[in-house]
């Protein structure tokens, strides 16, 4: 019991450092990459980061990520998504080989479906079955941020880009997840039915749209 105290209490703590920082950098760190990056670099950096956030069906399951991992064991509030990040690099390398692969686009969509339907059910899986899931979803997209890459982009800086701009929404959706634990408190399943319920729609209209 005290063990569960202690944990909520760093929960809470985490939550309401990780949110409006998070959301702050997301906004400024195109500031940031101009300054710091120029020519060729700067172009693939800005392609690179901006291609999860500008698109819809990338940023909601990447957001969507973040708030599945907040309802498993703690280990998964960076298991999960790392393991997002790091197949994702593996299929952005794949994406830019001209490598074709179908249904890229539906999968995608999909995985905003599925992630959306797992935070509405609260489903807890072991970490394996967890890591593999996410790490099929991360694949998918993956693939696109590489294939969708622009010619006149540098390739080391644009991938950096996605990788920031992922691992930024995913610590948004952990700490999007802590916060609304936090905030409702007793009522918490109820915030987690209105998440997943928001991402399923989302999911239904990317599959259908």
């Amino acid at each position: 019991m005290i063990r569960s105290l202690r944990w909520t209490s760093k929960s809470i703590r985490l939550s309401q450092l990780l949110l409006p920082g998070l959301l702050l950098a997301i906004v400024l760190m195109p500031v940031s990459a101009q300054a710091h990056f120029d020519g060729s670099h700067g172009i693939g950096f800005m392609h690179g980061f901006t291609h999860p956030i500008g698109g819809l069906d990338h940023l909601a399951a990447m957001v969507a990520v973040g708030l599945w991992a907040t309802q498993m064991e703690r280990r998964a509030l960076w298991a999960v998504p790392l393991t997002f990040v790091s197949v994702m690099i593996l299929g952005g390398f794949i994406g830019t080989t001209g490598i074709a692969v179908p249904f890229v686009e539906q999968g995608i969509a999909s995985s905003v479906l599925m992630l959306g339907v797992l935070i509405t059910a609260a489903i807890r899986l072991p970490m394996g079955q967890s890591a593999a899931i996410v790490a099929s979803f991360a694949l998918l997209h993956g693939f696109a941020h590489g294939a969708e890459m622009p010619a006149s982009a540098s390739g080391l800086p644009y991938g950096l880009g996605f990788v920031v701009a992922t691992a930024l929404l995913h610590l948004s959706g952990v700490g999007l997840g802590l916060f609304c634990q936090q905030l409702f408190q007793r009522h918490a399943r109820l915030a987690q039915l209105f998440m997943g319920g928001f991402v399923t729609s989302l999911g239904v209209y990317l599959c259908v749209a």
